[in-house]
């Protein structure tokens, strides 16, 4: 199937599915013309890295554990590999402790928006 297509099958745009193909995360073929052909085997694909990417996770570890996850009979989370894995909870841990801090300074602010609303005459 065409660009167009795959893009409306997998509710990505044709701009994210030739990002995707730039980094390597899928390899569509290619018509006689040169237009990109994509089979559903890359669409599938397309729609496990879009629920990659909305969880969060960056281009690259996708791009690592890609392979295991959409390739060959044994996909699925038995086959990632632990390091990916590793990565991930590395990845879930910062963020963690980036909304522990961005929720610090909200209660921060909210205790000064407070303390002027009390002064404020």
């Amino acid at each position: 199937m065409r660009i167009g297509d795959a893009s409306r099958i997998s509710g990505v745009s044709a701009r994210s599915l030739r990002y995707y193909e730039d980094e390597g995360l899928i390899v569509p073929g290619r018509f006689s013309n040169g237009f990109r052909d994509y089979c559903q085997s890359t669409v599938d694909r397309v729609l496990v890295i879009r629920s990659l990417l909305e969880s969060g996770l960056p281009v690259r570890l996708i791009r690592e554990a890609l392979p295991s996850l959409t390739d060959g009979p044994e996909t699925g989370t038995g086959a990632v590999c632990a390091e990916f894995l590793r990565e991930v909870q590395g990845y879930r841990d910062r963020l963690a402790a980036r909304i522990a801090a961005l929720s610090d300074q909200q209660a921060a602010l909210d205790a000064y928006l407070r303390e002027a609303r009390r002064t404020d005459p």
